[in-house]
């Protein structure tokens, strides 16, 4: 696995072309660099965010407060790619937050993806948004034992712990559950995400929740970051074959979320 700078970068592991050449799926020329360049795209919350890595460089915007993600991400992408002076089609890979995360906002990203992936020929990476957490409260807070804890509503959150030791591990698999069985396999963990504030009353009194930093959000940049480490692997998948991981089942979808999620399709695939 390529190692992280402490500042998060992804270091090269060696020149040439990479594994991750043959995954790109034949585009003939290899990588531009010897690492992928990677477009990320995270929606799972009320934090919209897209990624850009090339090389050591990583460009990034975000978005909050707006009605759907879908309107505001695809402009985020454009100025993105214009900035950087390439089209979409000199991207290895799309990589998306699969999730867990708000039942739209993880459909949105997921559509996005497939969207451009299908118009411009290219593989997609799925990231679990909590990975993405723990990765960003490494680089912030230098914790190296943490829980990330993402509001799922309902009075219920979504969690799972991590330890960063030459990368980073899962110690408890993403969980759906009330506050109050949030049980790290110890209480001195790093702990981040806005599910510790928002059942702030539930936390107190837990040694994790004392030095939370619950600003600490999935975003595309570390959606990005771990998605380069998979796609280097080989886990880059077909944009068919893309899908949001949900830990909380849900019969149907309104008729808001399907329109919202027909529409970040359409979107997507008129853009590529």
């Amino acid at each position: 696995m390529a190692p992280l700078a402490p500042d998060g970068r992804i270091l090269p592991c060696g020149g040439g072309r990479t594994h991750a050449a043959a995954v790109a799926g034949g585009r003939g020329g290899g990588l531009k660099y010897a690492m992928p360049i990677i477009l990320a795209i995270e929606t799972s919350s009320e934090l919209a965010s897209c990624a850009l890595l090339r090389g050591a460089l990583v460009s990034s915007r975000d978005s909050s407060g707006v009605r759907t993600h879908s309107q505001s991400i695809l402009p985020m992408v454009q100025s993105l790619l214009a900035e950087a002076g390439i089209t979409l089609a000199d991207c290895d890979a799309i990589a998306y937050g699969s999730g867990p995360g708000s039942f739209t906002g993880v459909r949105t990203a997921c559509g996005i993806a497939q969207g451009l992936a299908f118009g411009a020929g290219l593989p997609v990476v799925p990231v679990v948004t909590l990975d993405a957490m723990a990765l960003a409260c490494h680089q912030r807070h230098g914790n190296t034992d943490i829980l990330a804890v993402l509001d799922a509503r309902m009075g219920e959150v979504y969690w799972a712990q991590y330890r960063y030791a030459d990368g980073l591990h899962a110690v408890v698999a993403p969980t759906l559950s009330a506050p109050a069985p949030v049980a790290p396999l110890d209480e001195s963990v790093g702990a981040c995400g806005n599910g510790l504030s928002a059942y702030a009353e539930a936390f107190a009194g837990r040694a994790f929740a004392a030095a939370a930093h619950a600003e600490v959000m999935p975003h595309a940049t570390q959606i990005g970051q771990l998605a380069r480490l998979a796609f280097a692997a080989g886990a880059g998948v077909p944009a068919a074959q893309a899908q949001p991981l949900y830990l909380r089942n849900k019969i149907a979808f309104t008729t808001a979320e399907r329109s919202a999620m027909q529409a970040a399709k359409a979107a997507a695939g008129t853009a590529a």
